[in-house]
């Protein structure tokens, strides 16, 4: 079934102001917006809150969306957004490129083994916010450097080296818990 006109009905009928309508939309998308903040936020009440505010953002800006892109990018978008704004309030900082860091290698993956999401999801959390943020704008959610620097205001040097530190730095988090789990009494 293609949801296309699914959702163009709906939109349209949001453009309206239509209530159900709203309400429709808001639970259809704001569970994976959700998640966007909080890999985003790390902090269930920041995340919270940006949603509210991305959402409140969706319905006031809605009479300008036009069909050109689906409903839930352009919603993603406002939702990415509302994060940086939000960690710009906390005066998140990204490590500028440098140089002499041109050539950092990619992390080198080992076999490929199954992770437990929890595991994964806390080591994501625990990274520095300039390289979670970096990480999850290109690993989840699919932006690519260029894009990240223009959201980020950030050169593309530095989002691509805020990537490589994250997946190392990541890589060495999960290491650390999984050495640490097995090696538990």
């Amino acid at each position: 079934m293609n949801e296309a006109p699914i959702h163009r009905d709906l939109v349209t009928a949001c453009q309206r102001q239509q209530p159900q309508a709203q309400s429709e939309l808001y639970q259809r998308y704001a569970k994976a917006m959700y998640n966007i903040c909080l890999r985003m936020l790390r902090d269930p009440l920041d995340a919270e809150d940006a949603l509210q505010n991305a959402f409140v953002e969706v319905f006031r800006h809605l009479h300008t969306f036009r069909f050109d892109c689906p409903v839930g990018a352009w919603i993603k978008r406002i939702v990415v957004n509302t994060c940086i704004n939000t960690l710009k309030k906390k005066r998140v900082r990204f490590e500028p490129y440098e140089d002499h860091h041109a050539d950092i290698p990619e992390p080198e993956l080992s076999e490929p083994h199954t992770l437990p999401v929890e595991t994964v999801k806390q080591a994501l959390y625990d990274l520095p916010d300039g390289y979670r943020i970096v990480f999850s704008l290109y690993a989840l959610e699919g932006y690519d450097h260029q894009e990240i620097a223009d959201i980020l205001h950030i050169s593309e040097a530095t989002s691509k080296s805020q990537y490589s530190r994250a997946r190392r730095k990541l890589k060495e988090i999960i290491h650390s818990r999984t050495t640490t789990a097995n090696t538990a009494p």
